[in-house]
């Protein structure tokens, strides 16, 4: 039957999110995108493979059945692209990598500079997304691996169809308005209390993450902001707005005016790669996964940024050795 990959995806990730919305939130694509390929796939088949129900869809005793016959044949053609890259004599072919904005601006021009220089034959896509879709994305095969965080107080699901392999860690420190807090080093979460904070919503790994450590700490944090965006919560930092967890990797996205105080309690992220382990050992799979370990292994941060810096001082990410 003359149906394609991408088709079969959907139907994939179709059963296994449940709705249209969430599948195409998976895929990358619009709901538009994934009913367009559903459809195709229901052409090629000569089947119906979805029934609605109400406002809903459902899928088809003979949708359940393709679906499950899918995921093998997608297995089949990963173990296909993998068994041609090892006919080649040279790493060569073309990666679908997912990231998000922080690391698509510190941790991607370097890599790609060494792929181009070690792997001249291997081609590289990016495509940026939110940090939180990136798990997904991968596990739905959007992409073949993608960059992103884990948080160890709220760590990213492990499943054993996906790999995920520290690339380095960074410690989170508290960037504060420049001059609020002169000659502070170090402070407690305890302390923070009548503080206003600026942090992603709680549904984020990263909001979850910072309200859990200061949970423990013994405070709820007082969020005046929901902000996603890092440049965006750095902005309201220095006008004064409120304080906010940073790392040196978020530091680096803009010139900032504004202190950073150390904090006593080790809250920590780790930056990740992701990929299927049905991929694991795809030669250009490994090819850009050493290299993204080889550029990322001098960011390993043992403390955080460095201490808090004068009034009106622009903030500059710390050296590492």
């Amino acid at each position: 039957m003359d149906w394609t990959s991408a088709q079969l995806r959907s139907l994939v990730e179709l059963t296994r999110r449940g709705t249209i919305t969430a599948a195409a939130q998976a895929l990358g694509y619009t709901p538009g995108g994934v009913s367009q390929q559903i459809a195709a796939l229901e052409r090629a088949a000569g089947m119906e493979l979805l029934r609605r129900v109400g406002r809903r869809v459902e899928l088809t005793d003979a949708g359940r059945t393709l679906s499950r016959h899918a995921e093998r044949i997608l297995s089949t053609e990963a173990e296909a692209v993998e068994a041609l890259e090892r006919t080649r004599h040279e790493i060569s072919g073309v990666l679908q990598v997912g990231l998000f904005a922080t690391a698509a601006a510190e941790l991607l021009p370097p890599a790609l500079q060494e792929v181009r220089r070690a792997h001249p034959a291997l081609t590289v896509q990016s495509r940026d997304m939110d940090v939180d879709e990136v798990y997904d994305a991968v596990a739905s095969g959007a992409v073949d691996l993608a960059l992103g965080l884990d948080y160890p107080d709220v760590p990213i699901p492990r499943e054993p169809a996906l790999r995920v392999r520290r690339l380095y860690r960074e410690r989170f420190a508290l960037a504060v308005p420049a001059g609020s807090m002169p000659g502070r080093e170090v402070i407690g979460l305890a302390e923070t209390q009548e503080l206003g904070w600026i942090l992603p919503s709680a549904d984020s790994y990263y909001g979850r993450a910072v309200r859990t450590a200061c949970r423990r700490a013994g405070v709820e944090p007082r969020v005046r902001h929901e902000v996603t965006d890092t440049a965006a919560t750095l902005a309201l930092v220095e006008a004064g707005i409120g304080v906010s967890t940073v790392t040196d990797l978020m530091l680096g996205l803009r010139a900032s005016r504004l202190d950073v105080v150390r904090l006593r309690e080790r809250i920590e992220r780790h930056i990740v790669v992701m990929f299927r382990s049905s991929v694991e050992h795809r030669p250009t799979v490994t090819a850009l996964v050493d290299v993204l370990r080889a550029v990322s292994g001098e960011r390993n941060e043992p403390s955080g940024p460095g201490p808090s810096r004068g009034s009106g001082t622009p903030h500059t990410p710390a050296q590492h050795p």
